[in-house]
């Protein structure tokens, strides 16, 4: 029974890495159901056992999320935002978004928060979390570079609740565990990928991709771990030396001074927080990171 949990879950992260790349298209049910592999009629009721969403949801959850990160770190219009994160029009995004959030685009564009929004509470709080760095040192503090990484074979654990004492944790004690029997971790990159914004998705919600660089030719047969591809990309970086409020800093100071005052936006992917002490990742009392925010030049 364990080993089939472990085969449905596996074919709705197919699912689910499928609605990550493709929130800008049609998700049509029935070719969900061709992704994992399940008859249409079984599909939903796997998903929402695996997931604890309907797909709907678990969909419109992501696109109105995508669409509030584009509303705050981009210049496109709401009509355009609306488009990018797979809504038919801007009204039908407005109606979703304010249904989700408890307020318009046009007001969250505005504030730039969801202080006031009916998720608020449900948030991680970031801000009680950030070190007292004055904000006229920021930039030399957390100098940025850009840096272009190409295409990658990543082996990876994904975590739903990430913020669940110890989940996380365990999860890099199992990839450094597999890799060391391998012989390949000390030639490879380990870092962590976040898949959702801090500032938009609930805490029981947010998703954490634990990922190592692996050789193309590494064949991976494990009930737990992975494999994707990470396309080339190119990121903003800085790097990180402290407690966890230093990192919560370096990424306020990211996204919140560097970005919306740079000539780029955020590209499609994700941010990747690579460890450059590999042999002491699970201590967590204090980080030596390299953040990487990916970006594209900023449109006119």
């Amino acid at each position: 029974m364990k080993e089939m949990n472990f085969i449905y879950k596996k074919r709705i992260e197919w699912v689910i890495e499928h609605i990550n790349n493709n929130l800008d298209e049609s998700l049509a049910l029935a070719d969900l159901a061709r992704v994992a592999c399940f008859s249409p009629y079984h599909f939903h009721r796997i998903f929402v056992a695996i997931t604890g969403e309907t797909v709907h949801n678990f969909t419109n959850r992501l696109r109105v999320e995508k669409a509030a990160k584009l509303l705050k770190y981009s210049q496109q219009s709401i009509l355009s935002v609306a488009l990018d994160a797979g809504f038919s029009s801007s009204a039908t995004f407005s109606r979703s978004f304010k249904n989700y959030f408890g307020i318009t685009p046009k007001e969250f564009r505005k504030k730039g928060d969801l202080v006031n929004s009916k998720i608020c509470k449900d948030l991680y709080p970031i801000n009680q979390h950030l070190a007292p760095v004055d904000p006229r040192h920021l930039e030399s503090v957390f100098p940025i570079e850009i840096k272009k990484l190409s295409k990658r074979r990543v082996a990876y654990i994904r975590v739903v609740n990430s913020f669940q004492e110890g989940v996380v944790l365990d999860a890099y004690q199992q990839m450094i565990t597999w890799a060391t029997e391998l012989g390949i971790y000390n030639s490879q990159t380990i870092f962590g990928m976040s898949l959702d914004d801090l500032m938009v998705t609930p805490k029981d919600k947010y998703r954490y991709e634990v990922c190592l660089t692996i050789p193309d030719s590494l064949k991976v047969d494990h009930d737990v771990i992975s494999v994707m591809h990470i396309p080339q990309c190119r990121y903003a970086t800085t790097v990180v030396s402290g407690d966890i409020n230093q990192v919560a800093t370096a990424y306020d100071y990211l996204y919140n001074h560097w970005l919306v005052n740079s000539l780029y936006e955020p590209e499609h992917q994700h941010t990747l927080e690579v460890f450059l002490d590999k042999f002491n990742v699970c201590s967590w009392n204090h980080f030596e990171l390299e953040l990487y925010l990916p970006i594209k030049p900023l449109l006119d």
